[in-house]
């Protein structure tokens, strides 16, 4: 089996790494648009930043499966939250979806996205850290280190994988 990861996220290839350990697979990952925006604003748009990613990096790869995750956040009358959500495709199947945690932003990382900026490098000026993308991520800071973005996106693929397999039952 080739699975193919829309991205070079290192916490988000680990993610998918450690999701299908048990299958006999070879993991390509390669760097795909999203289609969306860099920072998606809404659920909606993070759901079609993952199937984007998904799609392509099945079709760039030529894989068996596609993986796109994508992060991104929700307004909501409580804040702007973080969101993520996952997306696996196999060729003429629908694609599988499935989303994961959500905590609220602190306001002053809030306010940044609304007036036009990307978390990732707010996130870089914040913590006086570089690629925080790539490691802990916003979850990871705002959650104390009890859950990382590698974490994070790890439960996503698990939902992914739990569905891929019912469905190919």
């Amino acid at each position: 089996m080739k699975i193919i990861i829309g991205s070079k996220n290192p916490a988000k290839i680990t993610a998918v790494e450690t999701v299908f350990h048990s299958y006999q697979a070879e993991f390509i990952s390669v760097n795909v648009p999203s289609g969306v925006r860099d920072q998606p604003f809404s659920d909606e748009e993070t759901i079609k930043g993952a199937i984007n990613r998904a799609y392509s990096a099945l079709k760039e790869g030529g894989g068996d499966i596609g993986i796109g995750l994508e992060g991104g956040v929700q307004k909501t009358e409580y804040g702007l939250f973080l969101c993520n959500w996952g997306a696996l495709a196999e060729e003429g199947k629908p694609p599988i979806i499935s989303g994961g945690a959500r905590i609220p932003l602190p306001k002053k990382i809030a306010d940044r996205l609304l007036s036009g900026e990307e978390l990732g490098p707010v996130m870089d000026r914040f913590t006086d850290k570089e690629g925080v993308r790539k490691k802990e991520g916003a979850i990871g800071n705002f959650t104390n280190g009890q859950i990382s973005r590698s974490e994070m996106f790890t439960h996503v693929v698990k939902l992914l994988v739990g569905q891929y397999e019912y469905r190919s039952k």
